[in-house]
């Protein structure tokens, strides 16, 4: 098989047919002799502006490679490559009766549900619990909390199935190292189960909340299928561990709207997929003296634009055919921090995604369109361990909290709204300028200011600046900024070792963003796949290897 990196293509002329007849001329070839035309990478050029191309990577077959190669070797981005198995077709399912003990997965988030299903389709039946509600009722909790104001602390845009990222634009992108293929199965994962097949090559995949509510019921009806038990409604209340060893854990499930049943749960492999807002989890995990650290995170606004401004900015001309524009943007304060853009989302919404009573949260959202018509991202500025004022492990937590509380207060639970050139000169916003709010929750014009501290405030207004010397318009005094953006990360590493087990309780397997691993969907579910894999390795080699046969066929 042969690929060509770098190909450009003006946007304007781009096709399939169109791709097929450039590429053949290149090669001086006929349209004919090329077989197998795959899209590997595909991202957007806008450097050149206003002339936009998009760029390739494409994987082809012709007859004779090598002379074809020989012929084009000036063509210094064409090369022969071969093609690697999947880690799908590398697994292999154990017999039944194989596996004495059944792993048990806490939180359903990308993390929690893509160690579940690699374990389900190695035969392992993991028993998954959520705290939260499936998929179809955690969106209606979520929904009458953004109508009416009433917030359901286990089911809501933090908690439930397919955790915080379900409430979110279902970015794709990470830039952790992939040498065992578990970027490739997530992404072909999602496609199995209703993503869109541009999620494969697109070089910022993203599915919309829209898209990914359903990828996650088609993702549990399979592992079901496959033997995996989910259970709704349950938390996690305490670990039983004996001699430094996990033994099982204790749950309090939920049978809405007002009864709940503890039950005691055996097991000798227990992952933890807790996500970063379970602070009551992190707080009984510091009572069992399980090894944890504090560390750094970031605080600050959403800001919102109008998406034409945007896209103006970044391609030079407000075009329909080109999809809704991104960036990404960082820089340093005078002091030293860092400032940047976080979780940018195009056509979005930003969102009260609070899960505290009394506590006010708020994090961006688009679907799969990105039709809102206003742009949002978090501007946020690095909090160290030292700001935290504390030197407990759970400082970071109380910081968090502390602010959220104030940003609550503030506006009785509505998000509070202001303008940049307001904020900037502490006045208070009376309307909207050029942007309007594009918000899902309630909203209240307020002086933001009273909700960070200096420090924040300071690199916020350093950074939109800043910002705004690379992104013409971005700190345009109508901009709007709505808070409190504290949730970029865990504020707690629980650590592991580098076989993934917790460096103080044998058989505890910590994972993804809450554990502090991780920061999205994709890192998210990669780092619960490969705690899985890691599980199945131990398992393996304490029973003398496989003794099972393939999933595929």
């Amino acid at each position: 098989m042969l690929q060509i990196t770098q190909f450009n293509i003006l946007f304007q002329k781009d096709s399939p047919d169109y791709r097929r007849k450039k590429l053949a001329k290149r090669l001086r070839l006929n349209p004919a002799d090329i077989q197998e035309l795959r899209i590997v990478k595909k991202s957007l050029d806008a450097r050149k502006r206003p002339e936009i191309y998009m760029t390739y990577t494409f994987h082809f077959r012709v007859k004779d490679e090598d002379s074809v190669l020989l012929r084009n070797r000036q063509q210094k981005n064409l090369s022969c490559v071969k093609e690697t198995p999947s880690l799908m077709s590398r697994i292999v399912r154990r017999e039944p009766g194989e596996i004495s003990d059944r792993p048990v997965i806490v939180g359903a988030g990308p993390a929690g549900l893509f160690c579940a299903y690699y374990l389900s389709l190695c035969g392992f039946a993991p028993i998954l619990i959520e705290r939260g509600a499936p998929v179809e009722e955690r969106a209606s909790d979520v929904e009458r909390f953004w109508r009416d104001g009433i917030l359901d602390e286990e089911s809501n845009v933090s908690f439930g199935e397919g955790g915080a990222g379900t409430f979110s634009d279902g970015k794709l992108n990470t830039g952790v190292k992939d040498s065992d293929g578990r970027r490739q199965f997530v992404l072909e994962s999602f496609v199995r189960f209703g993503a869109r097949e541009d999620i494969l090559y697109d070089a910022r995949p993203h599915m919309g909340t829209d898209i990914l509510r359903n990828v996650i019921v088609n993702m549990r009806e399979e592992l079901i299928r496959l033997g995996c038990d989910i259970r709704f409604y349950t938390k996690m209340k305490d670990m039983i561990i004996e001699e430094g060893v996990i033994r099982g854990i204790v749950t309090e499930r939920r049978f809405p709207p007002d009864r709940a049943v503890e039950e005691r749960l055996e097991c000798g492999q227990l992952i933890l997929a807790i996500g970063h807002s379970a602070r009551d989890t992190f707080a009984m995990l510091e009572g069992r003296s399980v090894h944890m650290n504090r560390k750094a995170f970031a605080v600050g606004l959403r800001v919102q634009h109008r998406q034409e401004d945007i896209d103006l900015a970044r391609y030079g001309a407000v075009d329909a055919r080109l999809p809704a524009s991104s960036y990404k943007a960082v820089g340093k304060t005078e002091d030293g921090r860092g400032v940047y853009t976080f979780c940018m989302c195009p056509g979005g919404y930003v969102v009260n995604a609070s899960s505290e009573r009394g506590k006010l949260a708020v994090n961006g959202m688009s679907d799969a369109d990105r039709d809102s018509g206003n742009a949002n991202s978090a501007v946020v500025v690095t909090v160290q361990p030292e700001d935290f004022g504390d030197s407990g492990v759970l400082a970071g937590v109380e910081f968090q909290r502390r602010w959220e509380t104030a940003a609550y207060e503030l506006c009785q639970g509505r998000i509070p709204v202001q303008r940049f050139g307001d904020f900037r000169e502490k006045r208070e916003t009376l309307a909207a300028g050029k942007v309007v709010p594009c918000v899902k929750g309630k909203w209240k014009y307020a002086e933001l200011h009273k909700i960070l501290p200096k420090f924040v405030i300071n690199g916020m207004i350093e950074g939109m600046e800043q910002f705004g010397r690379l992104i013409p318009g971005f700190d345009h005094e109508d901009t709007l900024l709505m808070g409190i953006e504290t949730r970029t990360s865990s504020p707690v590493r629980i650590e592991r070792d580098t076989e993934y087990v917790s460096v103080s309780v044998k058989g505890l397997y910590p994972c993804g963003e809450g554990a502090g691993y991780a920061g999205g969907i994709m890192s998210a579910a990669m780092d619960g796949l490969r705690t899985a894999m890691k599980l199945e390795e131990q398992i393996a080699s304490r029973t003398g290897g496989h003794h099972a046969r393939s999933t595929q066929g």
